[in-house]
């Protein structure tokens, strides 16, 4: 009698352990992820800026009063804007810092949204690609495009990359090994890879593996010192690797190549990259 009330005792509180464990684990597990750092302002209008949320973006729309000049949708001969992939489990406005100064250079952003926040089936994958493809279809008065995305995001990118709407001109890969199973060698966009020299979820090592899948012309982009979460504005993600420059200024620079790739002409993509910027 006694051995069998111990061994209810026993597994009674094993369960307890693990649901608690579960709670908590999830609890932390949720909290790397959770956005952090955000000026509220940055999610609201102002005169430069109009912020527009649905289920499936986060749009950021430039004013008519945007500054002229280098930078600007309308400088390199008629208007460009960005389609911006979020990481998986990141919410749309952990990229907001990011891509706001995106917006008020003139190119309207639009930052698409992960079913469920992490795409966790082919299906949820499926259905964040044509989001990017829908935003396209729904501006035609926007005269070229930029497909851009962090993490998962960059991998669903080179989705879109790979089945090119006719306006698309670009793309640009963030903190991503991607692509791993598509090869865009021989893709007419100019391609960007941006990555950082501290990144413990897309490793240089992993970045560089892959890079014979993509094009001669490829403009790679090395953070010194940065790593994969202070791409956006959320937790210190597992495994990754401890960042030695302010997150200001890696966003700086992942800025100037997203705004260096919104200048990009339609046309063929340029000839070989003279090679790697290391900033």
């Amino acid at each position: 009698m006694t051995d069998k009330g111990s061994g209810r005792g026993f597994h009674y509180w094993l369960r307890r352990f693990f649901v608690v464990w579960a709670i908590v684990s999830t609890a932390w597990f949720v909290n790397l992820f959770r956005t952090q750092g955000v000026p509220a302002a940055l999610l609201h209008d102002d005169d430069r800026v109009a912020v527009r949320e649905s289920n499936e973006t986060l749009a950021l729309l430039p004013s008519d009063a945007a500054p002229a000049g280098a930078g600007n949708s309308r400088a390199a001969g008629g208007s460009s804007a960005l389609v911006f992939i979020c990481g998986g489990g990141v919410a749309a406005e952990a990229y907001v810092p990011l891509l706001r100064a995106v917006a008020e250079r003139g190119h309207p952003v639009h930052i698409v949204r992960l079913p469920y926040r992490l795409a966790p089936l082919e299906g949820h994958k499926r259905t964040a690609v044509e989001r990017a493809r829908n935003v396209i279809a729904a501006n035609p008065a926007i005269d070229r495009w930029v497909i851009a995305g962090h993490s998962l995001g960059g991998a669903l990118a080179t989705r879109l990359a790979a089945d090119p709407p006719e306006k698309l001109v670009a793309v640009v890969l963030i903190g991503t090994s991607h692509p791993r199973e598509l090869d865009l060698s021989a893709t007419s966009l100019a391609v960007t890879k941006v990555f950082a020299s501290n990144d413990g979820i897309a490793t240089p090592q992993m970045i560089h593996a892959t890079g014979d899948l993509l094009p001669a012309g490829t403009h790679w982009v090395e953070i010194e010192g940065g790593n994969h979460s202070q791409f956006g504005h959320y937790g210190h993600q597992l495994f990754d690797g401890t960042a030695t420059v302010a997150r200001e200024r890696q966003q700086d620079l992942t800025r100037e190549a997203l705004l260096r790739a919104l200048q990009t002409p339609r046309g063929p993509a340029a000839g070989p990259d003279p090679g790697p910027e290391r900033w």
